[in-house]
């Protein structure tokens, strides 16, 4: 390429890259350009447009076209929406099956605490998806003391009674955990992911046990290190444990075997189940031009939550969201405040950075 050549394709670049930035973040664009106008090599020039260009126009393209929608460009807001839709499709399933009303409540209450408990959340400067280690260890010796004192059905330990309603911690706590340990990898961090996994065997729980191990494997996978590789060991021996103790529970009406069971009742059921179990592997769609650190969250977020559906589908386990059980409703919402905050023009230098790097 000439060097003329290359001169205009910096400038073009530039120039597009300024076109496709919202608004508000135009000036940043402007900036860009005077920058390449300023290196007096053509092939760092272009270089430097290309970068910029590779890092920004991504998710200034998603923001484009996520302009008619208004807030629907923050990820935790279109988890709440999924989480809304999820439910609702749930209420469907249980209404046609004829689940009593009382059971639509809690359902419908766990979603308005779950989206008041978010808001709150998201208010708090620098929480969102950094959890801080002793936060998580913290949260690991709830799911621990559930294991000792929780209500003890059939020799298993998962549950606690809070007025009146049946809770299991694990589904509420260990995704966002988990979702928190993608990018809080600290040894105050992995201490309290390795004591959940100790959790999950004395419950003992093989569902929430396989969501760590999934979750975990996911996680070593995208953001490989020691921390990750001793957590997802705990995970893999605690599911073992989990897999050699017996496991007597029955089937709970409403609660487990959905996703197979409610075709039985009608294929309006049927279908108003997956639809909503799909639903909440949507946010995971905003990762794909992330960084690093943000893409392990997102597939975090979206392994916790698959590997949850796919044990309820096989196993007596409840079937998130979608059956009866405020629980993971709740697990679920608050998970969304580990998702990174929508970009903003404070963000352009730091993405452009890391784009550079």
């Amino acid at each position: 390429m000439s060097v003329r050549v290359q001169r205009l394709a910096a400038d073009l670049l530039c120039r597009a890259l300024q076109s496709l930035l919202p608004p508000s973040m135009r000036d940043w664009g402007l900036a860009i350009r005077y920058e390449v106008a300023e290196i007096p090599e053509d092939t760092q020039a272009l270089s430097f447009a290309l970068a910029s260009f590779r890092g920004l126009a991504p998710r200034a393209i998603g923001l484009l076209l996520m302009q008619p929608f208004g807030a629907l460009h923050s990820p935790r807001a279109v988890g709440a929406l999924c989480a809304a839709g999820s439910v609702a499709m749930g209420l469907v399933y249980m209404t046609l099956a004829g689940a009593p009303v009382g059971y639509l409540g809690i359902n419908a209450g766990a979603l308005v605490l779950g989206l008041v408990l978010l808001a709150l959340v998201s208010r708090i400067p620098g929480a969102g998806g950094r959890l801080s280690g002793a936060l998580i260890l913290g949260l690991s010796g709830l799911l621990l003391a559930t294991a000792f004192v929780g209500l003890r059905v059939e020799g298993a330990a998962r549950w606690v009674k809070l007025g009146g309603v049946s809770v299991q911690p694990s589904l509420v706590l260990l995704p966002l955990m988990l979702a928190g340990f993608s990018r809080t990898r600290t040894p105050l961090a992995t201490t309290g992911i390795i004591v959940a996994a100790v959790a999950m065997a004395l419950q003992p729980d093989r569902a929430m046990a396989a969501v760590m191990t999934a979750t975990l494997a996911t996680v070593a996978v995208t953001r490989a290190d020691r921390p990750t590789y001793l957590a997802f060991t705990a995970s893999l021996l605690a599911l073992v444990v989990t897999l050699l103790r017996p496991d007597a529970l029955p089937a709970a009406p409403f609660v487990d075997q959905v996703l197979f069971s409610s075709f039985q009742v009608h294929a309006l059921a049927g279908l108003a189940v997956v639809a909503g179990s799909v639903m909440l592997l949507v946010p995971v769609l905003f990762g794909g031009s992330c960084d690093g650190d943000s893409r392990a969250t997102y597939l975090a977020f979206g392994a916790a939550w698959l590997a949850a559906t796919v044990a309820a589908a096989f196993g007596n386990h409840p079937t998130p969201v979608v059956g009866y059980g405020g629980s993971a409703i709740l697990g679920y919402v608050l998970s969304l405040s580990t998702l990174p905050r929508p970009l903003t023009s404070r963000d352009i230098p730091s993405r452009i950075a890391l784009a550079q790097s």
